[in-house]
């Protein structure tokens, strides 16, 4: 069994915005496979069915973003699954191009709070993870407020067909292995740039 967490915030002041991307992909792999996302269980929205032939969670937790490993936590806890290999996160990036993703089995939060809070919550940084990449912010706008600012209806475009993308590469992950899902889907990185990493905005 998988469990498949997308990060985000809960309130609807904060749909279609760049933090909450995470929420979007859920919504994609739930509506490709049959799977309703509505049982509210584990401090989060959960669904149940299969992707890429195998048993699935979706979950969306309702803890906001800086309490994220929370929720992770009681579902990983309820299912018994093993979280180095049966967990994958999706997660907001601005150091990637808009809809570009990157995979990663393991590593630090990269300043991201809500992986930062599931990586406290796990003990490890021993999971697999899927970055969507939401832009860089630009020139002297607050980082805080650049990933909870809402997409126009161009990037809502690119941002869709990511999503698409990040769903193909998660059932990858699940029928081949991330290694299989890394070489066929990673986008080349920018340099990091200090303050490009991601924070919790307010309200988070």
């Amino acid at each position: 069994m998988y469990i498949i967490v997308g990060l985000g915030n809960p309130d609807k002041k904060y749909m279609n915005t760049r933090h909450n991307i995470g929420f979007d992909v859920i919504d994609a792999i739930a509506e490709k496979n049959d799977i309703v996302v509505g049982e509210k269980k584990h401090k989060a929205v959960i669904g149940k069915g299969i992707v890429a032939g195998q048993k699935a969670v979706l979950v969306k937790p309702l803890t906001y973003m800086n309490l994220s490993g929370e929720s992770v936590r009681s579902v990983i806890d309820f299912y018994k699954v093993d979280e180095k290999s049966e967990l994958i996160v999706i997660s907001d990036d601005v150091s990637l191009d808009m809809g570009q993703i990157r995979i990663r089995k393991r590593g630090s939060d990269g300043g991201h709070n809500g992986l930062k809070n599931i990586i406290m919550h796990l003990g490890h940084d021993e999971f697999i993870r899927v970055r969507m990449g939401v832009g860089e912010k630009p020139p002297r706008m607050d980082l805080a407020d650049y990933v909870l600012g809402h997409f126009s209806a161009k990037e809502r475009e690119v941002m869709n067909e990511g999503a698409r993308t990040a769903t193909l590469a998660i059932e990858t992950i699940i029928a081949e292995g991330p290694d299989a899902a890394m070489n066929r889907y990673n986008a080349r990185k920018r340099p990091p740039r200090e303050e490009e990493n991601m924070v919790g905005g307010q309200g988070d």
